[in-house]
């Protein structure tokens, strides 16, 4: 147990620590709570032996530890209210009825990634009641093509593919067979209706059939199975505590790039929302990952912040708490 002016002291430590990322000496601290500068010294002191905060080597003021930070969200944060311009923003996005509940999810995670500076990751949101409704091709180039992939409930999706030496005669000609034959099927079944009832006879019709077949498979496969969106990769990368280390940055942005590892996220089965400090989260021991699930229907998943250890957590769970609000609402 810590005494008031220990927790006092500790709080305005994290506080201003998460602000500006310089050690906190006791002369801040003593004039924000009016005592003097020795008993300040003494009492962060005694904070570091309990493992709380940590004294760095280039100053002789004092940091938290990831106890600390742990120690301050159980038991001195004080939730912050979300600012009117915040508010707004989001408002736009969640009263606009022509999105669908993921297209509102990922807009709104990244308007938080610009707001915060932090990364954004919402997994498995797609709707298995999603049907295909149909695709489309914008030619980029002779080569290259993007595919746009729209469903019943106004989910949009588009992904590049190359194509050599086909025409685009023949590309409409693929298009307009899928269109056809799967054009109002369960994005869960779409796949194998491809396997099953495309790829018998697309060669009776498309002459380059089989690259052709192979390039919206694929497109098909990773529309199905993403289950991973990622908002503000290079947010992290801003942070002070990254952007000096050369070998820092490449190491998270490797994590941050890499979904099979986000997918590690941890789901309770409880819907509150969870804080994971440094190594208590399967991302990075430098990282926070605050998170929580949802579920609206038959939709659900998690949303989840990432940002450094020393991050904004009063206004980062508030913010999670009104999106888990509005999309569940």
């Amino acid at each position: 147990m810590l005494t008031e002016r220990q927790n006092k002291i500790l709080k305005l430590i994290v506080e201003k620590y998460i602000k500006e990322p310089i050690p906190v000496g006791s002369k801040v601290i003593s004039k924000a709570i009016n005592c003097s500068s020795a008993t300040v010294r003494n009492e962060m002191g005694e904070l570091e032996k309990k493992g709380l905060l940590e004294k760095t080597h280039t100053s002789s003021g004092r940091i938290p530890s990831e106890a600390g930070y742990r120690y301050y969200v159980d038991n001195l944060m004080e939730l912050k209210q979300m600012n009117a311009e915040d508010m707004l923003k989001l408002q736009i996005v969640f009263r606009n009825q022509q999105l669908a509940l993921s297209d509102v999810i990922t807009k709104s995670l990244q308007l938080i990634s610009d707001m915060m500076n932090y990364t954004t990751v919402v997994l498995g949101t797609k709707s298995h009641e999603n049907l295909l409704k149909q695709i489309e091709v914008i030619p980029i180039d002779d080569e290259n093509l993007t595919v746009i992939i729209v469903t019943d409930k106004g989910h949009v999706e588009h992904k590049n593919i190359r194509l050599q030496d086909v025409s685009l005669t023949e590309v409409k000609k693929t298009v307009g067979l899928i269109n056809n034959l799967i054009s109002g099927t369960p994005i869960d079944d779409i796949v194998s209706k491809l396997e099953f009832e495309v790829k018998p006879i697309i060669g009776n019709y498309v002459k380059q059939h089989e690259q052709l077949y192979n390039a919206f498979y694929n497109v098909f496969t990773d529309f199905t199975s993403q289950e991973v969106n990622i908002m503000g990769k290079n947010k992290m990368l801003e942070q002070p505590e990254f952007s000096s280390n050369i070998t820092k940055i490449k190491d998270v942005f490797n994590k941050l790039e890499d979904k099979e590892l986000l997918k590690n996220i941890e789901e309770d089965d409880d819907n509150n929302i969870k804080v994971y400090i440094g190594n208590e989260n399967h991302i990075d021991s430098d990282m926070t990952v605050i998170q929580t699930k949802f579920k609206k229907g038959n939709e659900e998943g998690t949303i989840a912040i990432i940002g450094p250890k020393r991050m904004e957590y009063d206004r980062v769970v508030g913010l999670l708490e009104y999106m888990k609000e509005n999309i569940e609402r």
